[in-house]
Parts: structure tokens; sequence; C-alpha cells
């Protein structure tokens, strides 16, 4: 069986070279993502593309298990290894498992960056996030204030009460709030990530507070139950149902209006981003340490904290002008 997976990753591995041929100086980036056939991940493949066509000199190799192990990622590490690859930039499907093959690819004189998904410090040399919990608190909260130019009453429907990512980004929102005047938040209310919950719980915002111009749901459940609780009130257009969504299941409540905005990251530019860093680590024009301003090309620069982390940019918005691009990728 490990024989097989390892011949399956290595089929994979030299099936999806994605810039034909590396001629002798080209930099050889590896994006290993959680599990091939992903639409998410094979939009960063485009992006790698994209990063690899400006720079000129790399050949992406876009590679990942067939199935969302660790143990599929490990087997695909080792088989770059051997191929003595310039750089891997990984989203791990364990922050931990992977860090013993990754510093065995460090010390092979390999460049090892984590992006999306994060491994830990030891086993990369950056990691790069989509957002940041800042930057993702203050766009929640302006999706709703975008589109109430004279403020009103909104509701946050979040997932558990638990949830510490939630928490966080509701935390950072109130930090921010009073930057949007007018914008009055009536309550936060929990679905725990269960549709039939998070329907239940925005019928309640609806029937608690009649004046309620938005619901602000920072959980790709909640916001598509909410979008649909709305839509059955017949109050598209009357509610603005916003927050993070995954363009795939919003993609008809933007189109009856039940949702006029919602933000998520953008895959093509996170594979960009990626291969951008890992080629300034790889080439020696830069170097991951505290403090380091790294460049990613169109995207600017990720600023690296003491952990050796940064954040991209801003979650991406998707509304009725480019939902169709990409509703049919993730």
């Amino acid at each position: 069986m490990k024989l097989w997976k390892s011949l399956l990753a290595a089929t994979a591995i030299a099936a999806v070279s994605m810039t034909g041929p590396a001629q002798a100086e080209d930099k050889r980036i590896a994006l290993v993502v959680k599990a091939l056939g992903i639409g998410f991940f094979e939009a960063a493949a485009k992006g790698a593309e994209e990063a690899a066509k400006e720079l000129g000199d790399v050949e992406i190799i876009y590679t990942g298990p067939t199935d969302t192990t660790a143990e599929g990622q490990i087997e695909v590490i080792n088989a770059l290894i051997a191929q003595k690859v310039d750089a891997i930039a990984i989203s791990a499907n364990d922050q931990d498992a992977l860090v013993p093959a990754l510093k065995k690819a460090m010390d092979r004189g390999i460049t090892v960056i984590s992006w999306d998904s994060g491994v830990a410090a030891e086993g990369r040399q950056l990691h790069l996030n989509p957002s940041s919990n800042p930057l993702i608190g203050n766009m929640i909260i302006k999706l709703a204030a975008d589109h109430l130019p004279d403020g009103g009453d909104v509701a946050v429907l979040s997932a558990s009460a638990t949830a510490t990512n939630q928490n966080t980004w509701i935390e950072e929102m109130n930090k921010v709030k009073d930057n949007y005047p007018g914008i009055n938040v009536v309550a936060t209310v929990y679905g725990d990530d269960l549709a039939d919950k998070s329907y239940r719980e925005a019928q309640g915002l609806m029937q608690t507070y009649p004046d309620l111009k938005a619901i602000i749901a920072p959980t790709s459940v909640g916001i598509v139950a909410a979008a649909q609780a709305v839509s059955d009130a017949e109050k598209a257009g009357e509610i603005n149902v916003t927050g993070l969504g995954l363009p795939s299941e919003m993609a008809g409540h933007i189109e009856s209006g039940a949702s006029k905005s919602f933000a998520i990251w953008n895959p093509i530019d996170l594979g960009y981003s990626a291969t951008m860093l890992a080629y300034n680590l790889a080439t020696g024009k830069a170097e991951a340490a505290p403090g380091a301003e790294i460049p990613m090309g169109r995207m600017g620069s990720l600023t690296l904290d003491d952990g050796n982390e940064g954040a991209m940019a801003d979650p991406f918005v998707y509304d009725s002008s480019n939902i169709d691009d990409f509703k049919d990728i993730f």
C-alpha cells in the first residue's frame, strides 16, 4: 500500500509540472496542496503559474496527495527531496506531523514555506496567512456599512460561542465599529455552524429587530443559512447578508439580492504570493527573519512578525461583478 501511494505521488508530480521541461538555470518550485482535485487549490496553481511567467526562470511543480492526509504529504515531500527541487511551498494537512520531513528538506538546502494552512515554526522558514484577524474584523463590518450610507441596525450570526477564530474576528470588528458612523450592532447569536439552527437564529433576529438592515455571518455555514432565511422572508434587498462565505455557495444569493457582497481569500492571489515568496528566498534575494519585508510582486510585500508569519492582504470581496469568475472554482 505504501509503495502504491508513493507511485501515485510520483505520478502526480510528473503529471502536473506546469511550465514544461525545466531549463538548467530554472528554479523549480513545488506548490504542495492538501489534496489534488480541489478547485480552491487548482485556482492557487493558476496564481503560481502567473508568478512563474512573470519571473521567467521558474518551473512550477503542482502536486499533493490523493487524499487530505499528513502521510500522503510526507510521501510527496520525500519525492520532492529526491528530485532536488529548489523550494517547497506547502498548505499543510497537519502542522506538526510534516515537520521532520520538511526539516530534512531544509537540511538539503531546499527553501520551505507554508501558506494557507501553516506548518509549525521549526518546519518552515515563513508562513503566509491569507489575511489577519484585524483585517478580517474590519472587513466584515465594512461590508455591512458599505451598503448603509445612513447607518442602521446590524446583527452578527456566528458559529459557536466557543469558536476561537469567530470570537477573535468579532472582537476585532467591535474594536473598529466606531469607524463606521451610524452602524449599530444590536446582537450576536450563535448557529453552531449547523444550517438549520443558523436558519432559525436568522429568523429570530428578523423577528426581534424589525428595523434590522444587515446580518453579518463570519461563517460559511451561517452566511448561507441567513441568506436563505432572508429570501424566504421575502426581505432580499431589505436586509443584506454578508460576512465570510464561498462563491460556489453564495452565487445564488448574490443573484437574488439577499447578499450584496461577501468576502474570503482569493486562492489565485495566494498561489501567486506563495510562489513569489519562495522564489525570493530560494534565490537569496530575501531572508526570512522577524521584521523582514519580502516582495510578493503585484501583491506588495509580506511583513514578518516574531514568528516569521505574515498576512497577505484584506479578504477578497465577491459581488455581482465577479461572482461568475469564481463560483465554479470553490
